[in-house]
């Protein structure tokens, strides 16, 4: 009897534990990787051992797309990524995401907070059976080249490397680029051997592949208030006990608000590290941007962004 119970006892904790499989398409020194690694340390402390994280860090389970999709279907339970989950899933969204729309990280907070937010995250969750537990933010985006970029004129005939994101071409051939869309995993390689000879990242993104190897130029044109995701299976978290629930969305919610605040501290030094690794700094005209990019914007939100208005969300 003695020995049944026992078995009993052990099976029940065996049964407890919980492995949770991470993945990323970016570097692993990304801010996002780094969020990943802290909500694995917070996880496995508040559900005392009984959640192990696995990571899978610098695209070794895939694109960013297909890390999303396997997230989706359970072939993965979690990504720390960028916002191709909203574009795959909520695309009428997608304005939280796109050039030229946020005007800093404060304003983004106060959308993403409130109803359009919120909206955002249930159609994420209905369509893509994938529940969001924090944002990161990343920096603004800036541009990057091998020719100084201080107008919308100095844009013309060159080749911009940009992820595979319709509105995000759009608004970058309204501003004279010509566009070639390469996954971020072949980011360094396409401006390495020519295929693109310009990009556009945050910070993170730019310092972790090491873009200034390739890239001579770094023009701020902020032209994108850059967030990542941390995001779980649905499925998968409905199965878990109400413990390891707790322990994930309180890991989940700290470990991107440290995120954050590592980058809203440091955006600044990462810049100047760029700098002091070679890149030439370029203030751009960033007005002149923004005022070639309003009708291409305002056009989107009454074609594909149709759930708010450019107004509405100007008014948060």
């Amino acid at each position: 009897m003695v020995v049944v119970v026992g078995m009993l006892l052990f099976g029940t904790a065996y049964a407890a534990k919980v492995t949770i499989r991470l993945a990323s398409a970016f570097d692993p020194k990304h801010i996002l990787c780094q969020a990943g690694e802290k909500f694995k340390e917070l996880v496995e402390q508040y559900s005392n051992g009984e959640i192990e994280v696995q990571t899978f860090f610098g695209g070794v389970m895939g694109s960013e797309e297909e890390i999303v999709e396997a997230v989706s279907v359970g072939a993965l339970e979690m990504n720390t990524g960028g916002g191709n989950i909203i574009q795959i899933f909520a695309p009428r969204y997608y304005f939280f995401d796109s050039p030229f729309v946020m005007k800093d990280w404060n304003h983004f907070l106060r959308v993403w907070n409130g109803p359009l937010g919120e909206k955002a995250r249930e159609e994420i969750l209905k369509n893509g059976n994938t529940m969001i537990l924090g944002v990161v933010y990343r920096g603004v985006r800036h541009f990057t080249s091998n020719k100084p970029i201080r107008t919308p004129e100095d844009l013309k005939g060159i080749k911009l490397r940009l992820p595979q994101l319709p509105t995000w071409i759009k608004v970058w051939q309204a501003l004279g680029a010509h566009t070639v869309p390469v996954p971020l995993t072949e980011l360094f390689t396409a401006l390495q051997t020519g295929v693109a000879d310009a990009s556009e990242g945050d910070p993170p993104q730019i310092l972790s592949f090491h873009l200034y190897e390739v890239q001579k130029y770094l023009s701020l044109t902020g032209h994108l208030v850059q967030t990542g995701y941390l995001s779980i299976n649905k499925t998968f978290f409905d199965k878990l006990s109400k413990e390891h629930q707790e322990a994930i969305l309180r890991a989940g919610k700290e470990a991107t608000e440290w995120a954050a605040q590592q980058i809203v501290e440091r955006e600044q030094e990462i810049i100047k590290e760029l700098e002091n690794k070679g890149m030439e700094i370029i203030v751009p005209d960033v007005e002149a941007f923004r005022t070639k990019a309003k009708p291409v914007v305002e056009e989107l939100f009454k074609t594909q962004w149709t759930v708010t208005t450019w107004e509405e969300v100007l008014s948060y």
